[in-house]
């Protein structure tokens, strides 16, 4: 039987009657994290006309002269180069894309055109937040957690970032939009137009995210992967960019403040007898190590920095 990303429907979670919708929502996310980290989501709570919108406006920024688009270029004392960004020369990743952080935060540089992007950017970022505090929720009690455990752990949401994205057209030799990796946050959001490219690796085997309208991407990060000791797993995937074709999608990361430190919670570890799989760290060092990743891209693959680096070698 062919692999695919199963698709949960969360209008259970919108009405308080309908336990049976909630645990059978709850039961698929949990065997989705538990197998590779990825799942679907529909009904949502965000219109998708807005999510429609929100492509479009952002098809139409990508394709204004480079002069225009530079006029959104980052300025730099944010923690990440908000603004247009376009991937260096040397890196493997074909791309271009806008970084944008809370609505109302002092790094955000919107671009003037069109003229009501900034308004569908702030409303399909503050929508976001809201379902990833849902999945959040819904994570800790897959994961077994005390109630609002999750919440109060990861209560500061100024770190939370999104990104439209453009990608060019696969080339002869080259079709990477974004290599290889995992997500070094807690959760991230993806929807995608219908170029499709996104795919998830499943034991050995990359399966493909087929685009469907309204729908939401979701997939766990290197965060959930410690916490849990490995219980939920942080997925390897990438894009793949179609020939001829220009693709654009949206990236919410759900994520963490810098000082927070991260180890495998003793659910997971010395309550149920396991030892921890990682070593403990700050989430600004690893985010630190990351970042070099993407702006001295090591010469070998072996050497690019992924939550391994604090595994603990039986």
């Amino acid at each position: 039987m062919k692999n695919f990303i199963p698709t949960v429907d969360l209008s259970p979670f919108f009405k308080e009657s309908d336990q049976h919708g909630k645990k059978k929502a709850m039961e698929v996310i949990g065997e989705a994290c538990s197998q590779y980290g990825f799942f679907q989501i529909v009904n949502h709570g965000i219109p998708p006309e807005l999510l429609n919108r929100a492509l479009l406006l952002s098809k139409t920024f990508f394709g204004y002269s480079g002069e225009e688009k530079l006029k959104s270029s980052p300025g730099s004392d944010a923690p990440l180069p908000a603004g247009y960004n376009r991937q260096p020369q040397h890196s493997p990743d074909k791309n271009e894309y806008l970084l944008v952080f809370p609505p109302g935060s002092s790094f955000n540089i919107y671009p003037q055109n069109p003229p009501d992007f900034k308004e569908v950017l702030e409303e399909t970022f503050s929508r976001l937040t809201k379902t990833g505090m849902l999945i959040e929720s819904i994570l800790n009690e897959c994961l077994g957690l005390p109630p609002n455990f999750l919440k109060e752990y990861n209560h500061d949401r100024s770190w939370d970032f999104m990104t439209t994205l453009h990608y060019f057209p696969a080339t002869e030799i080259e079709n990477n939009g974004i290599t290889e990796h995992e997500d070094g946050n807690c959760i991230t959001f993806v929807f995608q137009d219908d170029a499709g490219g996104l795919e998830v690796n499943k034991n050995g085997e990359w399966i493909p995210v087929i685009p469907s309208p309204g729908t939401i991407v979701v997939n766990v990060g290197d965060v959930i992967q410690v916490l849990s000791n490995n219980k939920f797993k942080s997925a390897t995937h990438r894009v793949v960019r179609p020939k001829e074709k220009d693709r654009y999608s949206y990236a919410f990361f759900y994520n963490l403040q810098g000082d927070k430190w991260i180890e495998p919670l003793p659910q997971f570890t010395h309550e149920i007898g396991e030892p921890p799989k990682y070593r403990g760290f700050l989430f600004k060092e690893y985010q630190a190590l990351r970042m070099r990743n993407k702006s001295h891209p090591p010469e070998r693959p072996e050497d690019v920095i992924h939550i391994t680096h604090y595994a603990i070698t039986p």
